[in-house]
């Protein structure tokens, strides 16, 4: 599997609840939530503004993508909501390695850029370094409905894990 086919197969409504482990405050989160991902055109203006804040060729650009989210937690009243814009940038020389680059990042909200590797079971690994912490994601399909996310929010040095979560995710309909 490449960056392609793994968009390609994420593009889509997905169910996801969320189990997470914050260790610094001890305590245990659960998290439904609603996970829209549709393909953007790569002369999207989002993707060349975010291309351009990374001195990025558009060019260059693989797949773009839109996620937004909307759920609830059982740790905050309020609703959680947000979205973001992912561009990948494969290596050239290696094709299931490159950076993904998100005007919002999971761990920190401000632009970030991650690099990611496809495993040869086709799991997605994003290492995402920020200013206070890092962030490692895996993901893979069970089938081609279902998929398993995994997140570690790691110490800037990334020696320690701060939160640990897991996500389980089902497949609503597919956005054309």
């Amino acid at each position: 599997m490449n960056i392609t086919e793994f968009v390609a197969n994420s593009i889509g409504r997905w169910r996801s609840q969320r189990s997470a482990h914050h260790l610094a405050f001890g305590h245990f989160e659960a998290v439904q939530s609603e996970i829209d991902i549709i393909a953007l055109p790569d002369n999207d203006p989002a993707v060349i503004d975010l291309c351009k804040t990374y001195n990025i060729d558009p060019q260059t650009v693989v797949s773009p993508f839109r996620m937004s989210w909307e759920g609830q937690s059982d740790w905050d009243e309020n609703e959680i909501k947000g979205s973001c814009v992912l561009v990948p940038i494969p290596d050239p020389t290696h094709p299931h390695r490159g950076k993904l680059l998100r005007d919002q990042g999971y761990a920190e909200t401000i632009a970030a850029a991650g690099d990611y590797y496809l495993t040869e079971d086709c799991t997605f690994v994003l290492v995402t370094a920020y200013d206070r912490a890092a962030a490692e994601e895996k993901i893979w399909f069970v089938n081609p409905n279902v998929r398993c996310r995994v997140s570690l929010i790691k110490t800037s040095a990334g020696t320690g894990v701060v939160t640990a979560s897991f996500s389980s995710e089902i497949r609503q309909n597919i956005h054309k």
